[in-house]
């Protein structure tokens, strides 16, 4: 594990050098965590159970759990061990209410100032990730959406395969490359394929996976960086990398970036 205070403020933001690909999770990374996108989709996924299979919601939730913690995803265990129709279950999902996301000029403005290529790299559907990508005015910032239709709904994060699918699909060197998540599980594949891993910290949902890094003292050893921040992260990274090759950049917002 690597120390946390190591991780702090814009005086540790190195080791992004050598980055040529900036490859960002969607949900809880480019919007922020409080938009609260996931419940509505979390219900949706356990209506859709309950009608599927005539089950109780409660039934239906508990079913939900179960398939994403030993799948991947909840949809993967559905067209496996069911065969549901992914197109029907992503529509429904994904029908939800996008007012709650906001315009994100800064986090825009951050990306642009990023060398390199830029990718989408979601379990959710591509049509989702436009959706939600133009609420952010962030669309046009990005060379693909590499989505679950890609993954073929059964080979989503954190699989190897889904890993080794998008870095085939598009011709990148993995350690060339970093990885932007807010789940610490899908991070440590990337760790393991040779990218450099930033999580996205939403500690403060109440979602299992994301109250787990409240309790650590340090970073985990596949955890390179940490942000609680995304788009003042992205602009220290920006401002440095000009700073190295000798251009003029803007100065940094303050922020905090890491663990407390």
């Amino acid at each position: 594990m690597t120390d946390a205070s190591t991780t702090r403020g814009f005086g540790h933001i190195d080791g992004f050098g050598h980055i040529e690909t900036w490859v960002f999770d969607l949900d809880n990374t480019l919007y922020p965590a409080d938009c609260d996108l996931f419940s509505q989709m979390d219900k949706r996924m356990g209506a859709f159970i309950a009608d599927a299979f005539d089950l109780p919601l409660d039934e239906a939730h508990a079913l939900r759990q179960r398939y994403y913690a030993e799948h991947g995803t909840t949809l993967a265990g559905l067209v496996q061990l069911h065969g549901i129709s992914p197109h029907a279950f992503l529509d429904y999902v994904h029908d939800i209410d996008l007012e709650v996301v906001a315009p994100a000029p800064e986090l825009a403005a951050a990306i642009d100032k990023l060398p390199g290529r830029k990718f989408v790299f979601t379990n959710g559907s591509r049509q989702h990730a436009e959706a939600v990508a133009t609420k952010l005015g962030l669309l046009d910032r990005f060379e693909d959406i590499f989505d679950i239709h890609a993954l073929e709904y059964i080979h989503p994060k954190p699989s190897r395969e889904a890993f080794d699918r998008f870095l085939k699909a598009h011709d990148i060197a993995a350690p060339g490359a970093v990885m932007f998540d807010d789940l610490a599980h899908n991070l440590e594949t990337a760790h393991a394929v040779g990218m450099t891993t930033v999580l996205v910290d939403c500690r403060h949902t109440d979602r299992p996976e994301h109250q787990a890094s409240a309790a650590w003292t340090e970073l985990p050893a596949h955890i390179h960086h940490c942000t609680e921040a995304l788009a003042p992260f992205l602009t220290a990274i920006g401002t440095a990398l000009a700073e190295e090759s000798g251009r003029d950049a803007p100065q940094p917002s303050q922020a905090q970036f890491c663990l407390t």
